[in-house]
């Protein structure tokens, strides 16, 4: 066990079904209760939907594992209610050095502009959020978690997916409406249906250590390339909850991970890297080599796999949990929508499709960093290294260093939910574009975000929001009332809007610069914060042709 951290035990309940007692169909099962399970679960039941969950196990993970949490997935998970406690548990930060042998030769920062709530990263962990979001889930009455709850068969028709579950009190059976899989990345559901992943294994071993001490380095991701302390090979180090310090020493391929993993090999290491001085615990010990790999599709008729099921990337730019987070983003809203016979179920094809897209993007960057880290020729390792050298001297060379490209959202530019532009507009806020942050004035917080997302959003600009004419606000108003509701929020400099829509002011200018906003500029928002459509003047049959668009009723 650790010396910074209790585990939790959750209680085990008999599940009725067992006895004979439950009725044993349910709209959704999602069976994982790992950080991407638990987000899907909460975000579907904070819709109002009834989700059951199941899990294997009655505790947390061992071990830090997932560490580094990225602003895209903090702003994720502020919308289901989870943000504010990593945050405040977790270490903040910002900027990233990259050394070679003793000297630095490139830094990066995260979040160059200012005006954002969440920093570019958050170190914790997985353990705490995986805690955090298992209390989250105890608040929603709709969501049930059976713990202990292992599924041994899967099978599925048209209509349903059929399960069969082994608890301490024996097996039962149960059926779902739609069966959401996250068990990670050896995925028994994804064995059992027997689907495919393809990709490659990296030929390399990397150990991590888990370290108690008290050290004045500041909050900053380091990367070393061939360090004097482990020298031919690289090292990371993080700042965690606890003081508790995460590194990560490549080993190569021929490395033995049993005994790599002893404290008489694991010790020697890190009294290298800090000295002999410097007084730490070992807290936690793995050794893990990784997988490049995706699903050919993501949704299969009634079972849909999120996260490592679905992807799986090197841990080097923290794009494992952050995109498995991501995708139950994406995969929520749509599924709620099909559910409630608001959409096709062909709108599930858009969650593959779009995350089929962004699993491709991680898995370019995650190879791309694998390679020039872990060098697999003499000739690649003399062209590393000289980079590495020109790097501290020259802009050029900085752009070619690469110590993991660290995980950001995908911009869906060429999902057909998106309603393409008919206006001129500067900036970045285009179709498909996750949105930006910015500190706004009015209603329960201080930010755009918060306000924003569970279901679809119209941005509507004036300079004067008192000034609103009255049938327009009207107009903007009525879209609340339509099958799929769409809540518009007036930005103005001042004033409050007529029709008792939500104002928010945009004191600091932040919003119209970020979204080129002149009077009568509209942007449609989806559910997950992505830019769904925008126009230079509100017309609200251009708003609904555009939700049916992006909800597949088009």
């Amino acid at each position: 066990m650790l010396k910074t951290y209790t585990y939790p035990k959750f209680e085990y309940v008999c599940p009725p079904e067992v006895s004979g007692q439950g009725g044993g169909h349910y709209p959704v099962v999602v069976i994982g209760a790992g950080p991407v399970g638990l987000s899907a679960a909460i975000d579907l039941a904070a819709q109002g939907q009834s989700v059951l969950l199941l899990d294997n196990d009655d505790t947390v993970s061992i071990g830090s594992r997932g560490v580094c949490y990225a602003k895209r997935a903090l702003e994720v998970l502020d919308r289901m209610g989870c943000g504010d406690p990593c945050v405040d548990k977790g270490v903040s930060w910002n900027v990233g050095r990259t050394f070679f042998r003793e000297g630095e030769v490139f830094n990066f920062n995260l979040r160059p502009q200012d005006g954002h709530r969440r920093p570019g990263m958050v170190n914790l962990q997985q353990y705490y959020l995986e805690e955090y979001l298992v209390a989250r889930a105890r608040e929603l009455p709709n969501l049930e978690m059976r713990f202990r709850n292992n599924v041994i068969a899967v099978s599925q028709d048209e209509r349903q997916a059929s399960l069969r579950v082994e608890t301490p009190d024996g097996a039962y059976s149960l059926t779902c409406d739609w069966l959401v899989v996250a068990d990670g990345a050896r995925s028994p559901i994804r064995n059992m249906l027997g689907l495919e992943i393809e990709g490659k294994i990296f030929m390399d071993r990397f150990l991590i250590a888990d370290v108690v001490m008290a050290a004045d380095y500041p909050a900053e991701r380091w990367f070393w390339f061939d360090p004097p302390f482990h020298p031919n090979q690289s090292v990371l180090l993080h700042k965690q909850a606890d003081n508790v310090w995460r590194i990560d020493f490549q080993l190569g391929w021929d490395a033995d991970p049993e005994e790599e993993k002893k404290p008489e090999r694991v010790i020697p290491r890190i009294r290298a890297m800090l000295g002999d001085d410097r007084e730490f615990e070992l807290e936690w010990v793995s050794v893990y080599t990784f997988q490049c790999r995706r699903m050919g599709r993501f949704n299969h008729n009634r079972v849909l796999f999120v996260g490592d099921a679905a992807h799986q990337v090197s841990p080097f730019g923290a794009r494992g949990a952050n995109s498995g987070i991501q995708d139950t983003d994406n995969l929520a809203w749509k599924l709620k929508l099909v559910i409630d016979g608001k959409a096709p179920a062909s709108l599930l094809d858009s969650y593959s499709s779009e995350r089929c897209y962004a699993a491709d993007e991680n898995l370019m960057n995650s190879t791309r960093s694998t390679d020039f880290i872990t060098p697999k020729s003499r000739v690649s390792k003399q062209f590393r290294n000289a980079v590495l050298q020109l790097a501290e001297h020259y802009p050029f060379a900085r752009a070619l260093v690469n110590s993991g490209r660290l995980s950001v959202p995908s911009w869906l530019v060429d999902s057909p939910l998106n309603t393409p532009d008919v206006d001129s507009f500067a900036g970045n806020m285009v179709p498909g574009a996750p949105m930006d942050d910015a500190p706004i004035e009015g209603g329960r917080t201080q930010w755009l975000l918060n306000h924003i997302g569970g279901q679809f959003h119209l941005l509507h600009y004036v300079d004067d929001a008192s000034a609103l004419d009255a049938a327009q606000a009207a107009e903007l108003a009525a879209l609340a009332q339509d099958a799929i509701g769409v809540q518009a929020i007036v930005v103005a400099a001042q004033g409050s809007a007529p029709a008792s829509l939500a104002t928010l002011i945009d004191a600091q200018g932040a919003v119209r610069e970020r979204y080129d906003l002149r009077p009568g500029t509209t942007y449609l928002i989806r559910p997950d914060q992505h830019v769904a459509a925008r126009w230079r003047q509100f017309d609200a049959s251009q708003v609904r042709a555009a939700v049916a668009r992006a909800t597949g009723n088009a």
